[in-house]
């Protein structure tokens, strides 16, 4: 639909699409509505139903989208480019603040939770995501690794995908204690393999 709408459109989407995302993320998606949305970005029903034929449905899917967007854009310039050691410990740093500013509000979870696991759409965002967080990972693994910078037995996915999951599980961990410390703790021993020491304590 993007492709069809005039400059004027494309910007009148965009403005409902982060107004709800920010509402999602002060109050959660399941305690947003639509009249919410209209009144905080100044749009009539009219206008959100022309572009979100689907009412609320739509609407979250789009806002999904624009997290996904959002979870990655916190990485950088970090995640774009891990070829050294400091670029790691900087994205290890950007990654753990994120998620410390964001709180127990996690924009993804909630989002996903409310669409349920069976809607298609959601899941394809999600998936989306962390097969470009997982490739972004790989390369830089691998530019460590011909750099002679990690041991050459260093598996490139396995690493990877450790580290990633490793995010997401402490990611669940604060949301549920308030607590940063377990998110610290598996992200930095899923780094270990490559950054060794290098790693903060």
């Amino acid at each position: 639909m993007n492709a069809r709408l005039t400059s004027r459109g494309a910007a009148t989407k965009r403005r409902i699409v982060q107004g709800a995302a920010m509402l999602m993320r002060e109050q959660g998606a399941a305690e947003t509505n639509l009249d919410q949305v209209l009144q905080v970005t100044a749009t009539s029903k009219s206008q959100l139903f022309h572009y979100f034929p689907d009412g609320r449905t739509g609407l979250l899917l789009a806002v999904t989208d624009f997290e996904a967007e959002q979870a990655m854009e916190a990485q950088r310039p970090y995640i774009d480019d891990l070829s050294t050691i400091e670029s790691w410990t900087a994205w290890r740093d950007a990654v753990v603040r994120h998620y410390v500013e964001l709180g127990q509000r996690c924009p993804m979870g909630a989002l996903t939770s409310e669409l349920g696991t069976s809607s298609p759409e959601a899941r394809r965002a999600v998936s989306d995501l962390f097969d470009r967080w997982e490739g972004a990972l790989m390369a830089g693994v691998q530019s460590l690794l011909v750099a002679g910078l990690v041991p050459a037995d260093v598996p490139v996915r396995d690493t990877a995908r450790c580290i990633l999951t490793a995010i997401q599980g402490g990611v669940v961990m604060l949301r549920a204690t308030d607590r940063v410390s377990y998110l610290k703790t598996a992200l930095d021993a899923a780094l270990r393999p490559i950054l060794g020491a290098s790693v903060a304590a």
